[in-house]
C-alpha cells in the first residue's frame, strides 16, 4: 500500500476513534483509495491486523468465516440503496468486517449474528473501538435468529450456509416481509425460489439484491 493510502487510513482511524468522522468524509476517503487496495486500507482503519480460527461452535454445513471483499459492499450499498434510516442484518458476520463498514458508509443501523463466540467477542470490540452505537453485535444460530430481528430492513448473506439452514431463514424473513418491504442482499449465494422474493436491480457480478413484495400483492 502506497504511503499516502497508509496515511489516510491512521487519519481516518483517528477520526474513528474520536468519535469525529462522518460518513461523506468516510466515503471519499475510501474512494480515493485504488480498488486493488482498499480491502488492505479498511483493515488498517479498523485494526484488523488477523482474523480468531473459526472454533467448535461452528455447525456442520457452515461455511467458515471469510471477509467479504469490500467491492462487493460497495456494490451492497449502491444496488440495495442502503440509507441511515435502515437496519442492515448481516447473517454470519464474523468480526463485523462487513458490518461495520456499512454502518461507517452510509450511517445505517447494523446488527451481525454469528455464532462463534471469539468472532462476536472481537466484533463487539470492534464496535468499542469504532464508537459505534449503533453497531449491535448478537451471538447466536442465525437460523434461530434471524426472524426475531423484526426491525431489519436490509438482511445481507455471504454465503455462511445453504441446504436447510438457509431454507430456515427464507422462511424466517418471510415472517418479517408480510410486516414491512425488506431488501435481501447475496454474494455467492443462488437463492431458492420464493414466490414473495424478486430482484430488485440487475445481478452486479456475484452480487444479487432481492426485494420482498408480499406488501405490494397483498398476499
Amino acid at each position: 500500500m502506497e504511503e499516502t493510502h497508509r496515511e489516510s487510513a491512521e487519519w481516518i482511524r483517528s477520526l474513528l476513534l474520536n468519535a469525529q468522522s462522518t460518513p461523506a468524509v468516510f466515503r471519499t476517503a475510501l474512494m480515493s483509495v485504488p480498488p486493488a487496495e482498499r480491502d488492505a486500507w479498511l483493515d488498517r482503519v479498523l485494526g484488523l491486523d488477523s482474523f480468531p480460527d473459526d472454533g467448535p461452535e461452528l455447525p456442520p454445513g457452515c461455511v467458515p468465516y471469510l471477509p467479504c471483499p469490500v467491492d462487493a459492499l460497495l456494490r451492497i450499498v449502491e444496488c440495495a440503496e442502503v440509507r441511515a434510516s435502515d437496519v442492515f442484518v448481516d447473517v454470519g458476520s464474523g468480526v463485523g468486517r462487513a458490518a461495520a463498514l456499512v454502518h461507517l458508509l452510509t450511517g445505517a443501523a447494523v446488527i451481525g449474528i454469528e455464532i462463534q463466540p471469539e468472532l462476536v467477542h472481537a466484533a463487539r470490540d470492534l464496535a468499542t473501538r469504532l464508537n459505534a452505537l449503533r453497531f449491535s453485535p448478537v451471538q447466536g444460530d442465525a437460523a434461530v435468529l434471524t426472524g426475531s430481528i423484526t426491525i431489519g430492513s436490509i438482511f445481507f448473506l455471504y454465503c455462511p450456509f445453504s441446504g436447510e439452514r438457509l431454507e430456515k431463514v427464507l422462511d424466517a424473513l418471510e415472517s418479517i416481509a408480510r410486516t414491512r418491504t425488506i431488501r435481501v442482499c447475496c454474494v455467492d449465494l443462488p437463492l431458492p425460489s420464493r414466490p414473495w422474493l424478486t430482484c430488485a436491480a440487475p445481478p452486479s457480478g456475484n452480487l444479487t439484491v432481492y426485494r420482498s413484495t408480499l406488501l405490494d400483492t397483498g398476499c
